[in-house]
């Protein structure tokens, strides 16, 4: 026959209505009674200190309490009613070990694991984390027509890297090391703490060898015991299409290498454009104002304009108004990493001289009671509307 699981607030002492601070100081007292360290290999005081971590667990979070105090034990592993006994805590489905409860506790006791006079458990080290070099910072400036197809580089770059003659140890040769007088060759040392049960010790990283448990007896004479030299290596990288100013690109692995051993810093590519004399970029797409003669404009005709590849040959329709958008499709910028194009949009003004001789003059005053040299109602209304269109009714 199963037993009967006791009242969480019983386990922990404490009546129903107790606050989260009297049930954190209840737990507290009895997983100090019970805890393994004080009681080594007492099973029964194990159990007990199981017992109201499960309790603590449940109690300490105001959901689990609020279904708990409606349903009791008969919740599923999930918290939902109808299970089979447990509360979905440290019991269900197969028990919470005695590592588990400190990780999840262990701001109660002030720490994780403990060590001491009994023997308990102690922190792993904290090992020292990787070495890794600076990153180097240059800047690319691109074209247009770069941007459009993407771009090789191979530059040179002041960088440091590692030390050959002693394989970027510090070390003369790369074997002149002795053991760490501090950590005795482990990388790690007992830091004194002071617990809930007296002195504890923490495993660190030893400060003098940074973990790596061998300290230099002879510096290397070419890189004076750092492990780097600089030097001017070549770089080689590729830019993709669609690139823009400002942006940002990584080269792994290219910058400088670290202080005796580890891995490289990065390259970081900051992309700088060039403006081009007649084209503007919008995105991805790519702007021209054209200015077209009178007669063009009238008449229609081809003209030539500047495309990112070289000029392109572009029909005028006979009347083409100033203000008018022609599209280039496909004559813009790729997006990055899509098949994507952006297009090439030609503004359209139309020139109106200043100056004319006088069979300028002549010809054009003599065009001037045409009733097609005149807009009409109509025209006017279509003009008007197509500038609202642009700037609004205002």
């Amino acid at each position: 026959m199963a037993q009967t699981k006791r009242d969480y607030y019983e386990v922990l002492g404490v009546p129903k209505d107790a606050t989260a601070d009297q049930i954190k100081k209840a737990y507290r007292k009895l997983a100090i009674q019970y805890h393994p360290d004080r009681n080594p290999d007492d099973k029964v005081a194990e159990e007990k200190f199981k017992e109201a971590a499960e309790a603590y667990d449940v109690l300490s979070n105001d959901e689990k309490r609020q279904k708990y105090d409606q349903f009791g034990h008969n919740m599923g592993p999930q918290g939902f009613p109808g299970g089979d006994g447990s509360f979905g805590g440290f019991y269900s489905g197969g028990g919470m070990s005695m590592e588990d409860i400190f990780a999840q506790f262990g701001d109660i006791f002030g720490g994780g694991g403990f060590s001491g006079a009994t023997g308990g458990r102690r922190r792993s080290a904290r090992r020292a984390p990787q070495r890794r070099g600076s990153n180097l910072r240059i800047r690319v400036k691109l074209n247009l027509e770069d941007i459009a197809k993407g771009v090789s580089k191979t530059l040179k770059i002041p960088t440091f890297v590692k030390c050959d003659h002693c394989n970027g140890t510090g070390a003369k040769d790369g074997v002149a090391f002795a053991t760490c007088p501090t950590c005795q060759g482990s990388g790690s040392i007992n830091q004194p703490q002071n617990t809930i049960f007296g002195p504890a010790y923490a495993q660190v990283t030893c400060p003098q060898c940074e973990g790596s448990g061998k300290v230099i007896t002879e510096n290397c004479q070419y890189c004076r015991g750092e492990g780097v030299v600089k030097k001017e290596e070549t770089v080689s990288f590729n830019i993709p299409a669609g690139v823009s100013e400002g942006q940002e690109y990584t080269v792994k692995g290219k910058g400088n290498a670290p202080r005796r051993g580890g891995v490289n810093g990065d390259l970081i590519v900051l992309i700088e454009e060039i403006k081009h004399p007649e084209l503007i970029r919008d995105g991805q797409n790519i702007i021209y104002n054209l200015m077209l003669d009178f007669p063009t404009a009238v008449l229609g005709g081809t003209v030539e304009v500047p495309t990112i590849t070289g000029r392109a040959r572009l029909p005028i329709a006979p009347g083409t108004q100033p203000g008018k958008v022609l599209r280039m499709r496909g004559k813009g910028l790729p997006e990055p990493n899509s098949s994507v194009v952006g297009d090439e949009l030609i503004n359209v003004m139309v020139y109106v001289p200043e100056k004319l001789n006088d069979t300028e003059r002549g010809a054009i005053e003599s065009l001037r009671q045409s009733p097609n040299i005149k807009p009409n109602e109509a025209d006017r209304n279509r003009i008007f509307s197509k500038f609202k269109h642009i700037f609004g009714d205002e």
